[in-house]
């Protein structure tokens, strides 16, 4: 075995890139990073009848969402492939007859089976400990089959291959998996091959203490780039599913746990998965990310709800002032929208509790009148405008405050009315009056 840390993570296109799927890589991910190795992308697509190329299109955009980089796998390439194991037979066939020559394989109804030496197998696992697997009995442990009568591969054997050729030291994995490890033991000694280290990492569970599944709130990776969670957030949080820096901090940049991630200070208790805990940290992060960055996560949501975007500067303010607003990235054209286009519609509920009080149109003319005469253009002035106003009107600077949001934006929340109107720009905003005043004034 090569000394260089070489780690894989080895999905099956059989559906949607699942949250412990997510977990999995990421690990991986952390622990190459925090040794300086390799991650191998492998793709295990014996499964003929189940896989897709758009379930191994939803692993690659999960991961990359996540910015879980691979240095060798499918896009990338390496010096170990091919890395899809559908590519992979001749391999396969060659280590078979490895095995065949030396008297391990035989053959039962068409299947070829590999004949276990029948003992005990000792697995010393970097998060588990050492357990102590008794194969001696045919009955709980029956010979592993390799290969299917119609002449598919099991997973067992093409994956103990794989590991083998592409020189993986670390196997890092769910523990879900740690019952197979025996086995997988025996392919390697039977191939007079050292065995690489193993860490079955603790399952995701849900709330009540069943394993996660893929139909289960949260479970997929698609469902967090669709609704618009930070990757930065997510992935963060998935660092926490079965480790933690053990100070009780939860938002933890990513180059930190990296000098911190080892195997053995993963949680040995399974994972408790909290949604809400998520959503939480995901509006941590936006709240405290640099607008640039904010910006470039926000173009996506607003470009699919065709809101044009091409005015940079204009739409970078904009997103300055809802930000503290936002908690997940899929609420931003409703929070947006009206800003970009002059077809907004007037929320009928807001029109009835602000243009319903006669005087509320009188008012508005008399703020168009005073935001006229505005020379300087800012929210300060803008509030002081306003609020001198209500003084010399004798009402509260709620009646002129709410008018004037719904006259420009058509609803009755949104960010503070003054960024909001400063970064619309007076003649847009006088204009709005108009058009509010002509709509609304017979209310």
């Amino acid at each position: 075995m090569s000394s260089e840390v070489r780690v894989r993570f080895a999905p099956s296109p059989t559906g949607y890139l699942h949250i412990g799927g997510a977990r999995t890589a990421l690990f991986n991910w952390l622990f190459v990073h925090h040794h300086g190795g390799k991650l191998v992308l492998r793709i295990e697509d014996t499964d003929t009848k189940r896989n897709t190329e758009e379930a191994a299109a939803a692993i690659y955009q999960g991961l990359e969402w996540l910015g879980i980089n691979w240095d060798e796998g499918p896009h990338v390439g390496g010096n170990y492939g091919p890395y899809f194991q559908s590519q992979r037979t001749e391999i396969y066939e060659r280590y078979l007859k490895k095995l065949q020559d030396a008297g391990h394989i035989f053959e039962d109804q068409g299947a070829l089976r590999f004949r276990s030496p029948r003992e005990h197998v000792i697995v010393d696992d970097l998060v588990c400990g050492k357990i102590d697997f008794d194969l001696t009995n045919p009955g709980t442990h029956p010979d592993m089959t390799v290969r299917r009568p119609d002449g598919s591969w099991i997973f067992h054997f093409v994956n103990v291959i794989d590991d083998i050729e592409m020189k993986i030291s670390h196997v890092i994995r769910g523990e879900d998996h740690l019952s197979n490890t025996p086995k997988h033991i025996e392919l390697y000694k039977a191939l007079g091959a050292t065995p690489p280290n193993f860490a079955h990492i603790p399952l995701i569970l849900n709330r009540d203490g069943s394993k996660m599944s893929k139909r289960d709130e949260g479970a997929s990776i698609a469902t967090y780039i669709e609704q618009g969670y930070a990757p930065e957030a997510v992935r963060n949080y998935l660092c926490l599913l079965g480790w933690s820096p053990k100070d009780n901090r939860e938002k933890i940049d990513i180059e930190e746990v990296v000098k911190l991630f080892e195997l053995e200070k993963i949680n040995r208790r399974n994972a408790a998965f909290d949604l809400d805990k998520c959503f939480w940290l995901n509006g941590q992060y936006i709240a405290q990310m640099p607008l640039d960055r904010f910006v470039e996560l926000a173009r996506p949501f607003l470009e699919k709800a065709k809101i044009d975007t091409s005015n940079e500067n204009y739409t970078r303010e904009v997103l300055s002032i809802v930000k503290e607003k936002i908690k997940l990235l899929k609420e931003l054209p409703e929070w947006t929208s009206y800003f970009f286009t002059e077809e907004y519609e007037f929320d009928p509920a807001a029109v009835e509790k602000v243009f319903g009080k006669p005087e509320a149109t009188s008012r508005l003319e008399a703020l168009h009148h005073e935001f006229g005469n505005v020379a300087k253009w800012d929210w300060q002035t803008l509030e002081t405008t306003l609020k001198s106003l209500a003084q010399k009107l004798g009402c509260k600077t709620g009646d002129l405050v709410h008018p004037a949001r719904v006259a420009t934006s058509g609803r009755s929340v949104g960010p503070s009315l003054y960024h909001m109107l400063e970064v619309m720009g007076k003649e847009r905003v006088l204009k709005r009056f108009e058009r509010a005043i002509a709509q609304l004034g017979a209310k």
